[in-house]
């Protein structure tokens, strides 16, 4: 799974990679943690844009916005499961990413990872996003897709976000090309251990991805 991550650089950087007009501003995030507001790239009007998600999907037929908030959605259900059927047919987002923590070893004793790139400055996840109309309010909202791990991940866990590269982020937000849904290669990440500062989501700090 993937229940934190980082995202540090700036919206211009984002905005430049991702070739939209611009990025709403957001603080620098180094321990972001479901529910938290961030920001996704979609397709609208056949043009990239970023804007601001909660992270929790919650469907756009759902009765309650308290009830249903999956973080992630797996690779390999996408297309039977209601709460990303339609989701994963029409509304496919990427989430930048510097990097994702992931903990290893037995409940109670168990060590952080951070994983990060190796040759770029941050991660693109495949992603789905929904709009939540409510009676007074509307959310959008976004889950990530994980698959199993790799040779590198699978020493510290066994799922992964999927990762999607550069050269194929318009195959995923135009057709969600299911070839996409896999592991990445093994020498496009790193991982090491990280102080246990990174298990409360309240730390936020440049300090939480330095090496333990």
């Amino acid at each position: 799974m993937c229940g934190r991550y980082t995202l540090h650089s700036k919206p211009g950087v984002l905005s430049k990679h991702f070739g939209t007009v611009a990025s709403p501003e957001f603080k620098p995030r180094y321990n972001i943690a479901p529910s938290s507001l961030c920001p996704v790239v979609r397709l609208k009007n056949d043009a990239k844009e970023i804007i601001i998600c909660h992270w929790g999907l919650i469907p756009h037929w759902a009765k309650d916005d308290a009830k249903i908030k999956p973080i992630n959605a797996k690779a390999e259900t996408l297309s039977d499961r209601p709460y990303f059927r339609q989701a994963y047919k029409n509304r496919r987002c990427l989430v930048p990413a510097n990097g994702f923590y992931e903990w290893q070893g037995k409940r109670g004793s168990k060590t952080p990872f951070y994983i990060h790139p190796v040759r770029s400055e941050f991660f693109a996840f495949a992603g789905l996003w929904e709009s939540w109309q409510g009676p007074d309010n509307t959310i959008e909202s976004f889950t990530i897709i994980t698959t199993s791990a790799n040779k590198t991940m699978s020493a510290i866990h066994p799922r992964m976000p999927v990762i999607i590269s550069s050269q194929d982020y318009d195959s995923w937000l135009e057709k969600g090309a299911d070839g996409l849904l896999k592991p990445c290669g093994e020498d496009k990440i790193a991982a090491y251990p990280v102080s246990a500062r990174a298990n409360n989501p309240a730390n936020d700090s440049a300090e939480l991805i330095q090496m333990a």
